[in-house]
């Protein structure tokens, strides 16, 4: 895309939601951590029906490390992988208590050193709790910036990268928030919504899917021409 092309991306995503935010939900910077830490490879939803009791009595490490890891383990037992993070919520809560005064840090470096926190999850953490203009590339910005050629990539760091360099103010500090919205609810992973998204003709995916109903386009049905080139064969028909 060009310069102009990605402004208007995002001009448009910000004229249709203004105010943009996380779906998960929080009390502080700690708690959004723990948020954090418990969304991998699950969904945002199926994390806030764990922790909304949770956070009702536990809003600081020390409540945390004093509930102890087997009610932690109890408490999100919904939730994909709940022996591992019950394990780091613990051990990330004692080292906030013994290295930073059960305060979250706010460096990249130092969130990274916490048990189970990543450069994505400290990307979270600085942008949505400390308004950091960061780029938390998960599956959802990752599709979307490859998808419509914002910004491609191999992996996620190099699509992170590329965000920095190409999104432009005023839209850096929330165009992490538009990305998975975007990705979550229109530019799906299976079947985007092409007919409802407001980007349409900035994209370059193609081809585009049609509204439920409209009948399939022939470029849509066709078989591509690229698996024969890829192979440099003909196909020859079956015999009857």
């Amino acid at each position: 895309m060009t310069r102009e092309q990605v402004f208007e991306f995002f001009r448009r995503l910000a004229e249709e939601n203004p105010s943009p935010t996380t779906e998960l939900e929080y009390e502080n910077p700690y708690t959004l951590l723990v948020a954090v830490v418990l969304s991998a490879q699950a969904t945002d939803a199926s994390v806030n029906i764990a922790t909304r009791p949770l956070f009702e009595n536990v809003k600081t490490p020390e409540q945390m490390v004093s509930l102890g890891e087997t009610k932690v383990r109890e408490a999100i037992k919904t939730i994909g992988l709940f022996n591992t993070k019950a394990k780091n919520v613990i051990a990330l809560s004692e080292a906030l208590i013994r290295d930073h005064g059960s305060k979250v840090p706010r460096t990249r470096e130092e969130l990274e050193k916490l048990p189970g926190v990543g450069r994505k999850t400290a990307n979270v953490v600085l942008n949505t709790a400390f308004h950091e203009e960061t780029f938390a590339v998960d599956t959802h910005i990752f599709r979307v910036c490859n998808r419509t050629g914002l910004a491609p990539g191999m992996d996620v760091l190099k699509v992170e990268l590329k965000l920095e360099k190409v999104v432009p103010q005023p839209f850096r500090l929330n165009a992490h928030h538009w990305l998975i919205l975007h990705g979550r609810y229109i530019c799906k992973a299976r079947k985007p919504e092409c007919w409802r998204c407001p980007v349409i003709d900035l994209c370059r995916y193609k081809p585009k899917t049609p509204p439920p109903g409209a009948k399939p386009s022939a470029a849509r049905t066709a078989i591509p021409r690229s698996s024969a080139a890829r192979t440099g064969k003909a196909r020859k028909p079956r015999t009857p």
